[in-house]
């Protein structure tokens, strides 16, 4: 009679976290064990969409199973996983249990730990995403060494550009990331870096979007200093930046709208009041700080369809500073009915460029 042979039981370790890093969703765990079998790390930055890929877990608890794919997309961000994002998107079986297992390519190498799925049922859709094996190995290194992760800073509020801030700023593609605000004393200040201004580089190598200037400024070596491109005024220019520590914090008030209102009516449906020390501190925002709150948007509005909200304060209007009501009522009434204007806006603190098409 022919037996069935049954799979003996995963070897357990008990391990020490030795870190954690939730920026990135990864920590380092020890153990006393050796001799132990270990996958050589690959290059995640040589990863090419299309490349085939083995992604490994306990999905569901069935220990040691192996999934088969393609990598669909590099440097996937704005998933809203973790705060520093630079996914391999996959369509190898991801499912839950699946965390912290190796992405791996046909060479037997760890491109990446699988870390979330897309998915509207809780199950495999086809989406899978997995920090690249470079970042990982930078995060697991300084866990390591210090049991924390330290990151660069230049000092700069960014956003992504849209092709009508790109066409206002004097740039032929949307691609760089808009400078929206430099905090006081930081390394891109003293630099010379400035509101407006469009990185474009960042130590020769070419700024698409603000996740990609974000990672690269994160991974960059605490008082190292770095050659920054930008453009300004439709001119190129370099400028030398000595990269800070990130600080620890940097909190956020919810906006409290006003209740007092002083409607001007213009600019395509917004209502807007004078911005008075009382109202600043319903904001959360600096009392010195000048300009108007928007106290109504139309429904259908231009304004609303730009993204501007109720409790927005506008600070300038095409470069021009609206410092009140009569600074906002001048530079409006000389707006042209088929102008595409920039308004910069300040939301709670957080500062930013938003275009608004006639």
């Amino acid at each position: 009679m022919t037996g069935v042979q049954t799979c003996a039981l995963p070897i357990s370790f008990t391990g020490k976290v030795v870190g954690a890093d939730p920026k990135t969703d990864l920590a380092l765990v020890k153990i006393k064990e050796t001799g132990l079998p270990t996958l050589p790390w690959g290059d995640s930055e040589r990863l090419k969409v299309g490349e085939f890929v083995l992604a490994i877990g306990n999905p569901f608890g069935l220990s040691h199973t192996v999934t088969m794919g393609i990598v669909s997309a590099v440097g996937r961000a704005n998933v809203g996983i973790a705060d520093y994002e630079d996914f391999i998107q996959t369509d190898a079986a991801i499912n839950p249990g699946n965390s912290g297992g190796p992405l791996v390519s046909i060479q037997g190498k760890l491109i990446g730990i699988n870390t979330a799925i897309f998915s509207r049922s809780g199950g495999y859709q086809g989406i899978g995403f997995a920090v690249p094996s470079n970042m990982v190995r930078l995060v697991m290194e300084q866990l390591r060494k210090g049991g924390k992760v330290v990151r660069g800073w230049l000092g700069v509020t960014i956003q992504d550009l849209t092709p009508e801030l790109a066409t206002k700023f004097g740039l032929k593609t949307a691609s760089g990331a808009l400078v929206s605000d430099v905090f006081r004393d930081s390394p891109a200040q003293k630099a010379g870096i400035k509101r407006g201004d469009v990185i474009i580089e960042y130590e020769g190598k070419s700024i698409k979007n603000v996740s990609v200037l974000r990672n690269m400024v994160a991974q960059s070596k605490v008082g190292s200093k770095v050659d920054v491109k930008i453009v300004r005024n439709r001119k190129s220019k370099k400028l030398r930046v000595a990269v800070a520590e990130l600080p620890k914090e940097f909190s956020e008030t919810p906006a409290i709208p006003p209740e007092e209102k002083t409607d001007v009516k213009a600019l395509a449906g917004i209502t807007v009041t004078e911005l008075t020390g009382a109202i600043a501190k319903q904001l959360g925002i600096n009392r010195a700080e000048k300009g108007v709150v928007v106290v109504d948007v139309e429904t259908g509005s231009p304004a609303q369809e730009a993204g501007i909200k109720k409790g927005d304060v506008i600070q300038e209007i095409d470069r021009e500073r609206i410092q009140g009501i009569d600074d906002w009522k001048k530079i409006v009434s000389g707006i042209r009915p088929d102008e595409m204007v920039v308004i910069f806006i300040n939301r709670t603190g957080k500062k930013f460029y938003i275009a608004l098409k006639p």
